[in-house]
């Protein structure tokens, strides 16, 4: 009978350890997920840039970097996609928190579709956000009647740094500073946000330390995203480092980009937007304002990575690092507006860029550099607007130094999340049947290193740019156009060789998909739908 019980021990224990890691792990692991606004693919340390960036850096080394992987190329549809794992439009935000009139762009989450707040609380998360919600202003639908326990943070789509005054686009933007479900009124010039929401963050997870359950931090800064302010002592450290100009750096960066393992030899590079002009060329005030606009850019950033640096240090101090699951992204590609200087939504300047009554953005030209080596921007279906790096950091879970081709996109963190978390997706909440999740979890690649298998391919369309990723073929078409493009993603993931003509048979296959599933997610022509006045600055006609 010993003998017996031995056996049966002995198999159970050699089961125990053929589970990967993932699964092996006896309490379940805190999961942060970092998100920034308006960064570009190649502004971190670890995806090629010179910004000084080392505890993401840190993150990025240690754990797995993806070449691919996709957002939704702007703030809100972005946000919905990530927050519910549903495709924008089935989560009621198909074109921005603005009301269209027609449920799939209502601009406001649905409660058919659940976000992480509410999945994970029923597997035992304690669930908390810090920083930018800009998924619906209406006090029902704000994060602590969505299934978070605690948020600090914004409501809408931006603030200034310095104070939470209305921001002076073209029109006074309301700004809603809320702490749980109170709205907050700090005095102007007393804080800055990007240190806010850090702090904040710090103080959820210390708070909650003594609970013995497991949590999920959603930390969504508004940085780098305009108004250009930051500290003093932050500008400080790049002031010269961007005299060379946007040409040369760029150069630099696609250099670093290929050390690193990111960009193979043989990949082509975005050309050159024919709006951008030389460096070279400018003119001696042109280059001053333009340097100073890109140091404050990166200073911002800079004070995100001091904060991921305070965050690091809060895991050690809790005894948590060694269970805590991070992954950092960005909302959408770095943006080609120039918000001080367009249209009737332009932003009125009443201070110098970095300053609390600066109004500035990166605009074009900086753009350019920060989605190296892609082509567009922000609110674009190319891949310089859709875009994003991904850093995956878990100690002794995940392998340090990875770097896997990826192909994912938002919706795939929703499964992945709820299946480290061991949370039921329900078929019903509350009442309602819930929309089901679409994505793919990632699991195997985080863990494991192995490429994610997706058939049904990936889809996109907002403002009537619309898009389709499946295998190495890319399909594309950029308002006001309808003609589609194709793309040997492989290849030329700078999409500079249109191979439509050479292809008729892979573009109607996935037009075909598209079309399939735009009426599986409410999609309607955009010439339909869309509103009397421009959602972003237009520029002044010359």
């Amino acid at each position: 009978m010993k003998n017996k019980s031995f056996t049966w021990i002995s198999l159970l224990l050699g089961l125990s350890l053929s589970i990967p890691n993932t699964f092996a792990q006896t309490k379940k692991p805190n999961i942060i997920l970092v998100m920034v606004d308006d960064m570009g693919y190649s502004d971190l340390g670890a995806y090629g840039s010179e910004i000084n960036t080392p505890n993401i850096d840190k993150l990025a080394f240690e754990g797995i970097r993806l070449k691919e992987f996709y957002n939704n190329s702007i703030c809100a549809p972005t946000r919905a996609s990530l927050i519910t794992g549903q495709y924008p439009h089935k989560a009621g935000i198909g074109y921005f928190d603005i009301d269209l009139g027609l449920p799939p762009y209502q601009g406001f989450l649905n409660k058919e579709s659940l976000t992480f707040g509410e999945v994970l609380k029923t597997a035992g998360y304690n669930t908390f956000l810090s920083g930018k919600w800009h998924v619906g202003k209406d006090k029902s639908v704000w994060p602590t009647q969505r299934g978070f326990d605690q948020f600090y943070g914004i409501l809408g789509g931006g603030a200034n740094y310095f104070d939470a005054e209305d921001i002076p686009l073209g029109k006074p933007y309301p700004v809603a500073l809320i702490e749980n479900n109170q709205q907050i009124h700090p005095k102007p010039n007393s804080y800055y946000f990007t240190d806010e929401v850090t702090n904040h963050a710090i103080k959820f997870i210390s708070e909650q330390n003594q609970s013995e359950k497991p949590f999920f931090l959603y930390l969504a800064y508004t940085a780098p995203h305009w108004p250009l302010q930051a500290l003093p002592e932050d500008i400080a450290k790049y002031k010269g480092k961007y005299d060379l100009g946007w040409d040369a750096l760029r150069k630099n960066r696609l250099a670093k980009l290929k050390s690193l393992g990111l960009l193979d030899e043989k990949q082509t590079v975005a050309e050159k937007d024919t709006e951008i002009p030389e460096w070279d060329n400018l003119t001696y005030d042109e280059k001053e304002l333009w340097k100073a606009k890109m140091e404050v850019y990166a200073a911002m950033l800079d004070r995100v990575d001091q904060g991921i640096g305070k965050l690091l240090t809060s895991l050690k101090e809790l005894k948590q690092d060694e269970n805590t699951l991070i992954v950092f992204i960005s909302d959408n590609g770095a943006p080609a507006e120039d918000v001080a200087h367009w249209g009737d939504k332009v932003g009125k300047n009443s201070g110098p860029v970095g300053t609390s009554g600066s109004f500035e953005s990166q605009g074009k030209n900086w753009s350019f550099l920060s989605n190296s080596p892609f082509r567009s921007f922000k609110s674009f279906a190319f891949e310089g607007g859709i875009s994003s790096p991904f850093i995956a950091w878990f100690p002794k879970k995940i392998k340090g130094g990875s770097i896997n081709k990826g192909t994912a996109h938002l919706i795939d963190l929703a499964p992945t999340f709820y299946e480290l978390a061991e949370a039921k997706y329900p078929e019903t909440f509350n009442g309602l049947k819930t929309n089901p999740l679409p994505g793919k979890s990632l699991t195997n690649l985080l863990f494991e290193n192995k490429e994610l298998q997706r058939e049904e391919g990936i889809f996109w369309e907002r403002a009537g740019n619309r898009a389709v990723r499946k295998g190495k073929w890319k399909l594309v078409s950029i308002y006001p156009s309808y003609q589609w493009q194709l793309f040997d993603i492989d290849k030329d993931r700078g999409e500079t060789q249109n191979v439509a003509a050479k292809n008729p048979l892979v573009v109607d296959a996935l037009s075909n998909d598209y079309f399939k599933w735009a009426v599986q997610n409410g999609v309607v022509d955009y010439d339909n739908i869309k509103p009397a006045t421009p959602l972003l600055p237009v520029r002044k006609s010359k």
